[in-house]
């Protein structure tokens, strides 16, 4: 899992999940975000999302799995940027909600995205993937 964690509420809802006779209460819908800076932390505190950058915003996404990677169905479009160039994209984050919401798990983006006014972050679906291994 290099350059990849998952989040100490990803943990428990596996743990809740394996060990326990209840049935936790899983997300309903995923959302990526892009951080310039991610979090340090198994918490998921430390990070700064691009959050404030005019017209990003975290994107819907549902996931499809191949062995043991996760990655989403479809290609993950941000933007576009408006007002002023976006900070440099370093990583990305998956979370329960478009706002707001727990991060699950969070990783460093192969190669680091900027965003220019008026241009969009186009990825890949194996640009946002996580594994388990």
């Amino acid at each position: 899992m290099a350059n990849q964690d998952f989040t100490n509420a990803l943990e428990e809802l596996v743990l809740d999940w394996a060990f326990t006779a209840g049935s936790p209460t899983r997300p309903t819908a995923w959302y990526i975000g892009l951080f310039s800076v991610l979090p340090t932390a198994d918490d998921g505190t430390g990070g700064t999302e691009l959050t404030g950058a005019g017209g990003y915003g975290r994107q819907s996404v549902t996931f499809t799995r191949t062995g043991q990677t996760m990655n989403p169905s479809a290609v993950v479009t941000f933007g576009p940027a408006t007002g002023s160039d976006w900070p440099e994209a370093a990583g990305f984050g998956i979370f329960s909600a478009e706002t707001e919401g727990t991060l699950y798990a969070f990783k460093l983006l192969t190669t680091p995205k900027t965003v220019k006014v008026g241009d969009s972050a186009t990825f890949a679906t194996s640009a946002l993937s996580v594994t388990i291994d």
